[in-house]
């Protein structure tokens, strides 16, 4: 079997590199100014508006899409599809609402930076990471489920920086998860038919575990970015 060991280090490399040349780009959570304003200065409920805010979030939140990429990378049967997105839908939508509408606050950077980690934490154990150089499996159910519940917390957060006005707060909010579960439907629904084309293709299972690999360097990169701007705004 070929040793596996030079490619992990190949993706630690560009882990390295993706850091010192890009980590000012990888916001995943941040609201366009027209967003920005929209949420300052609405009142009463908009449920047309904010869901379609919520749905362009799912689509501009590519810490998400990384992660749900990394579900279903290996996920073959349609009832395991339904049964991992939704244990995330039900983690990410209760954090969602509960930060807002409870005002439930936790350090957005910590909660960012978990996120990447979920990222990292999908690609290892589709790479078999955890048997092969730890000797156990985690359970990727309760995983997803645990993550999912940082993914909602992460917008939550972000939220909670603009004064929503509380005339129609619980009506928007709900609208606004729904636009996200619906802009989340679509997302997967096209990385699905790009991935069930690609399983049909010889390369797929020589390319995965480089591809997985990418995908790890990838949340490296989103969760060292956090941890930076963690630790710089405490310094300051």
């Amino acid at each position: 079997m070929t040793n596996p060991l030079p490619r992990l280090l190949a993706a630690f490399a560009l882990v390295v590199l993706g850091l010192a040349l890009g980590a000012e780009a990888v916001a995943a959570h941040g609201v366009a100014q027209d967003d920005a304003n929209f949420f300052l200065t609405n009142v009463g409920p908009a449920i047309a508006p904010f869901m379609y805010l919520g749905a362009k979030h799912m689509f501009t939140g590519y810490d998400h899409l990384l992660f749900l990429v990394g579900v279903l990378f290996f996920l073959y049967r349609m009832r395991d599809v339904v049964a991992y997105v939704s244990l995330f839908t039900l983690g990410h939508s209760l954090t969602l609402l509960a930060g807002v509408l409870w005002g439930i606050q936790a350090n957005a950077y910590i909660v960012d930076a978990i996120i990447g980690l979920s990222v990292v934490y999908k690609a290892f154990d589709n790479m078999d990471g955890f048997r092969r150089f730890l000797g156990f499996q985690p359970n990727t159910k309760a995983a997803v489920l645990v993550f999912g519940l940082f993914h909602g917390f992460g917008l939550a957060t972000t939220l909670q920086e603009y004064a929503i006005a509380s005339d129609g707060l619980v009506t928007n909010m709900l609208s606004f998860n729904v636009g996200v579960e619906l802009g989340q439907l679509m997302a997967l629904t096209g990385v699905l038919i790009a991935l069930n084309f690609w399983r049909t293709r010889e390369g797929f299972l020589r390319h995965a575990f480089l591809t997985n690999a990418l995908l790890m360097a990838g949340g490296f990169i989103l969760m060292g970015y956090q941890l930076v701007g963690y630790f710089t705004g405490a310094a300051g």
